[in-house]
């Protein structure tokens, strides 16, 4: 706070109160009257655009005094052009604009508003605000696909979470990822569901990925169920009425191979059906051999338009993936120290066992427009994991390396059923602007595991002289169904939850006052009776400049704890309240946006590893998180794109039964986390046209991923990679070599046991080859 204090006083004294702003609004048709969804909309000469809704209605705020054109573009569509002027505390209501197929010139179309910016404007409709990124009072990054692509990321957990400040990945059997932001495990939300649990859901392929949102702070309120310290959103492919053909192969080090289909359009003439059908299959190893395997996933998608207004869509994603649980851990005395061992040694037998693992997830959105001010949504989902596998770890260690390992069985299955009803809507009364947002949510979750049953080898694993093949078969006992051999969940959790907010606006909507209120019933397995409770939510943006906001904002959560402690007793639910404040500022044209933030949650209930039984959780009295976050992504100069973050982070334990663990660090942060890419492309009118270039690095300073070492002090080393790019493309093809960890750093992650260490370990300098070719 103390640092953001003065540059906020600097920014508010040198800022005028005067900004002549106006809005533009208006909507876009085809030839028979019909509405044109996803078409952009933008300002000639800058990157301020928007895309027109399921309406065919777009609506751009905030646009300085003065005359513009209006370019009207989408793929296979014709182009189109309005001079308008917008004046000051006016909203310009332009004649519907009509746009006729051109499906024989695609290659000729020019998609104009940013299409390469990293910068994003708005959020998916899955998170229900209709508000703009910038006059939010809170802190939400987005990652788009051009930014997957710039850096050839195929998993969430291939360093996804570098383009957002303060998000780390912590290490774990690799089966889903596990990630960090203000020092808390964030839930994974998919389409706007909480498809989280305490080991999963399967980490998202970006085949099947249209953006991810961060959404910083609690949101419970927002989402349901959400995490205190915050969440991300992974939005898949929707059917678009635009031709979308594209497929991409990739090949790489450690035998990876990949292939990826992309397919969209009408299925009708009429444009009513329209489809998307993503696919992707890939094998590989890792840099520690013996570990292939392979992955494939399909994703179709229908949506139906009966009328102008209404809407359905039906998704189904199905996922198939190998993973090698627990072959990823080192082990090694504490006397030895971390990276002791070479990077590419296996601590697990080359027989050692793949866990199998099969997702389904289905989904309908029924979405409605009462008017082109207010619409409703009901959209319901339901998902099931299923995962029959093992996991390696160790019994004993010796100081002269002599190791006992162990496999246990690791089977579970994950059932979630949801639902979702909201409105959004636009209404005034006088002078003052209401944007509100009425719904209910409700959600069903269970988990089954069966990690309770292992062998450990007879004879002793010497990490110094590895002899592998002793450890001999494998034989779990799996005759009955899993919920057979537990027929209760290990956890589990039903909620329904109703909320109401307003954002009032006053001012012309320069100041903007968030008034909401969520009531929560929340029944826990293994607890006799429900938790019920009410938690507000208050925030304030204003607008000093129509490109410098600030905003603060109260939120509390509330949401389930998942898991039982090693007494087999329910946790109590987690409560949070989290006060914040920030600036939010864009350059260039609105090309590059910045927030800089400072945040302090509070956190009751908050579990942590059980230092008696890693296998289980503890429930600690009270955790604090604070520090403060600066975002910047953008393009800098045209074909220059940036992406820069850092955060600081402090979180430590404020109250507990233990007065010795008072004002003692929590686990699961970096104290220091800074990122940075950048990417040129070199212009068409360059003798270099098409290439360009990429480069990157993460650097964590003062980490823990997993569990503090002796006297609550980490011994893990500061982490820094240096990632790189380079590409070609054209309208068809698009060809590009990454290269990773450039440095050839010995990188990992781990933790302190006290009698013994572990860690993983990253590969070595390793690239990948993709090709794309887009034939529509």
């Amino acid at each position: 706070m103390k640092t953001i204090l003065p540059l906020l006083l600097v920014l508010l004294a040198g800022a005028g109160l005067t900004a002549q702003v106006g809005t533009i609004t208006g909507s876009v048709e085809n030839r028979k009257g019909e509405p044109l969804q996803f078409v952009n909309v933008s300002l000639e000469g800058t990157t301020r655009g928007v895309e027109t809704d399921v309406a065919g209605v777009y609506r751009l705020e905030r646009v300085p005094a003065g005359d513009y054109v209006l370019l009207f573009s989408g793929i296979g569509l014709s182009n189109d052009r309005r001079e308008v002027t917008v004046v000051a505390d006016r909203t310009l209501e332009i004649a519907p604009v009509r746009l006729r197929f051109q499906e024989a010139q695609l290659s000729e179309i020019v998609v104009r508003g940013g299409r390469d910016n990293y910068a994003q404007s708005n959020i998916s409709p899955s998170l229900r605000l209709q508000t703009p990124i910038a006059e939010l009072p809170q802190n939400i990054q987005v990652i788009s696909q051009e930014l997957v692509r710039d850096q050839q990321i195929t998993n969430i957990m291939q360093g996804l979470s570098r383009n957002v400040s303060g998000v780390t990945m912590l290490e774990h059997w690799g089966n889903f990822a596990r990630l960090n932001m203000r020092g808390f495990r964030i839930p994974a939300f998919r389409n706007g569901f909480n498809v989280s649990d305490s080991w999963g859901p399967l980490s998202e392929d970006m085949s099947l990925v249209d953006r991810i949102e961060f959404v910083k702070g609690p949101a419970g309120f927002m989402l349901s169920a959400g995490e205190p310290g915050g969440l991300y959103n992974v939005v898949t492919k929707k059917p678009t009425e635009q031709s979308i053909g594209e497929v991409t192969v990739m090949a790489g080090s450690f035998d990876f191979y990949r292939g990826a289909l992309d397919l969209g359009g009408k299925v009708t003439e009429n444009g009513k059906l329209r489809y998307r059908l993503n696919g992707m299959y890939q094998t590989s190893d890792s840099h520690r051999g013996n570990e292939d395997a392979q992955r494939w996933a399909i994703a179709p998608a229908l949506a139906y338009r009966f009328s102008d207004r209404t809407t359905l869509t039906a998704e189904l994603t199905h996922q198939q993936a190998e993973s090698f649980l627990g072959s990823a851990y080192i082990f090694a005395p504490v006397s030895a120290g971390y990276g002791s061992l070479d990077r590419d040694f296996n601590f697990v037998d080359p027989d050692y066992p793949a866990t199998d693992i099969v997702e389904t997830m289905g989904l309908l959105n029924l979405n409605h427009r009462f008017s082109t001010k207010w619409q409703g949504t009901v959209q319901i989902a339901r998902l099931n994991y299923e995962q029959e596998g093992y996991s390696a770890w160790i019994s004993t260690l010796e100081d002269d390396g002599d190791a006992y390992r162990s496999v246990s069985m690791w089977d579970a299955l994950s059932l979630g059923t949801y639902g979702q009803a909201f409105v959004n809507g636009e209404a005034r009364t006088g002078k003052v602007s209401h944007t509100i947002l009425a719904g209910i949510d409700y959600t069903d979750k269970e988990y089954y595991a069966d990690f309770y049953s292992s062998q450990a080898e007879t004879t002793p694993f010497n990490i110094y002289n590895p002899e592998y093949g002793n450890f001999g078969e494998l034989t779990f006992d799996r005759s009955q169904e899993l919920r057979d051999r537990y027929p209760d969940p290990y956890n589990g959790f039903r909620s329904t939850a109703f909320y109401l907010q307003d954002e009032l606006g006053f001012f012309e909507d320069r100041l903007r006052v968030t008034l909401a209120g969520r009531y929560t019933n929340l029944e826990t397995v293994g607890k006799d009776e429900p938790d019920n409770t009410f938690t507000p939510r208050v925030g304030i943006s204003f607008d000093v400049l129509p490109d410098l906001a600030v905003y603060a904002l109260y939120d509390e959560s509330f949401l389930p704890n998942n898991g039982v402690s090693a007494d087999a007793e329910p946790f109590d639910p987690v409560r949070a309240r989290d006060v914040e404040g920030g600036i939010k500022k864009s350059f260039f044209d609105d090309r590059v946006r910045a927030t800089l933030g400072a945040y302090r949650i509070t956190k009751n209930n908050v579990l942590v590893t059980d230092p008696e039984n890693t296998m289980f959780s503890i429930q600690l009295g009270e955790i604090r998180s604070q520090g403060f976050e600066f975002d910047l992504q953008g393009e800098l100069y045209p074909g220059l794109n940036l992406i820069l973050n850092y955060a600081n982070t402090d979180v430590t334990v404020t109250e507990d039964t233990d007065p010795a663990r008072v004002g003692s660090r929590v686990a699961g942060h970096a104290r220091h986390v800074n990122n940075g890419w950048l990417t040129y492309g070199f212009p068409a009118t360059s003798a270099l046209s098409g290439f360009g270039a990429s480069l990157g690095y993460q650097y964590q300073i003062d980490r823990s991923t997993w569990t503090w070492g002796a006297d609550n002090e980490t011994d893990l080393p500061d982490y820094f990679r240096v990632d790189g790019g380079l590409f070609w493309k054209n309208d068809r093809f698009r060809v590009q070599l990454n290269v990773n960890n450039l440095l050839d750093e010995y990188l990992y992650s781990g933790a302190n046991y006290g009698s013994y260490l572990y860690w993983q370990s990253e590969p070595g300098i390793n690239g990948r080859l993709a090709v794309t070719y887009r034939f529509r």
